[in-house]
């Protein structure tokens, strides 16, 4: 294993028992692949190297009970550090850290923590405390582990609430949608009626125009046929008067032309013209008659009476 790489020399060369020293090995990357191959080794040393994170995959080494990372320049642990759930002990002495992953609060068999020399967060600096001796350095695991698992606590709770009220947002955008899609199905039924109580009334009054027009059809029809008898009828009185009119100025003149001959007759000197002559004795004998009938008229009425 050479310098730097952590690669060219075989590390089973530095394995003894169940413990494998990496200290002092100017690391600048762990060599995870060969660690995996090493299950025995349960306690790592990969102190006072150039090591300033660990790759992902570190985490599973989940063989590791001890496992010493200080003196190096970590800034920060893997998100999922808390995979190594058999590591029962801890350091982290003289290294960047300000924060420890949440998953931290999985290394339920931790026993022992040291976290001196680093830029903690107060809050875990306060919480984790001094690493002077072995009683104040299993406090530590004690009480980190706590409030790790109270931090982890409150994300899942936080979570929970996200959670709930994403699910919550989802149902009032589901109630929206439902309404929505209800307002609108309303809103098309509403439409689709007025629609056919348009088309009915339409219908209605193309009917109600139909059937007027049959009737003023057939009105017309009627009157049509009933003209030519009322024609008919009034006719005759509207030519009667014309007749009788010109009757009478006939009969008028004619009566006038004999009254005008008669006088002629009588008064003048044509009376002995032979027709003045029949004229007179014509209107003698008319005369003669209308006297005999005037005076039969008053016999038949005296002997009535």
């Amino acid at each position: 294993m050479s310098r730097g790489s952590g690669k060219g020399l075989s590390l089973k060369d530095k394995l003894d028992g169940n413990e494998l020293d990496l200290s002092l090995c100017d690391l600048n990357e762990v060599p995870v692949r060969e660690l995996a191959a090493l299950p025995k080794a349960t306690i790592l040393d990969l102190s006072c190297n150039n090591l300033i994170s660990l790759p992902s995959d570190f985490c599973s080494l989940m063989h590791l009970v001890k496992l010493d990372l200080s003196k190096n320049r970590l800034q920060q642990l893997p998100l999922d550090f808390g995979r190594l759930v058999n590591l029962q002990h801890l350091d982290l002495l003289n290294n960047r850290l300000v924060t420890l992953p949440v998953s931290f609060a999985q290394l339920k068999n931790l026993k022992w923590l040291d976290l001196k020399d680093n830029p903690l967060d107060p809050v875990l600096a306060k919480v984790a405390g001094d690493c002077l001796d072995e009683k104040q350095c299993k406090q530590a695991a004690v009480k980190v582990l706590q409030h790790m698992k109270a931090i982890q606590s409150e994300q899942d709770r936080q979570r929970q609430r996200k959670l709930q009220a994403e699910r919550e947002m989802e149902k009032k955008r589901e109630a929206e949608q439902r309404a929505k899609e209800a307002q609108e199905r309303e809103l098309r039924k509403r439409e689709k009626a007025e629609e056919k109580e348009r088309r009915r009334r339409e219908y209605d009054a193309q009917k109600a125009a139909k059937q007027e027009m049959e009737k003023k059809t057939k009105k017309e029809t009627v009157h049509s046929r009933k003209p030519a008898s009322s024609s008919r009828a009034p006719q005759p009185p509207r030519h009667k008067p014309s007749w009788s009119r010109s009757v009478l100025r006939v009969l008028l003149f004619v009566l006038f032309c004999i009254l005008c001959t008669l006088a002629a007759c009588k008064l003048t000197e044509l009376q002995h013209q032979p027709l003045c002559i029949s004229v007179n004795t014509l209107y003698e004998d008319v005369v003669a008659a209308l006297q005999n009938h005037k005076t039969l008229q008053n016999m038949l009425q005296h002997n009535s009476q």
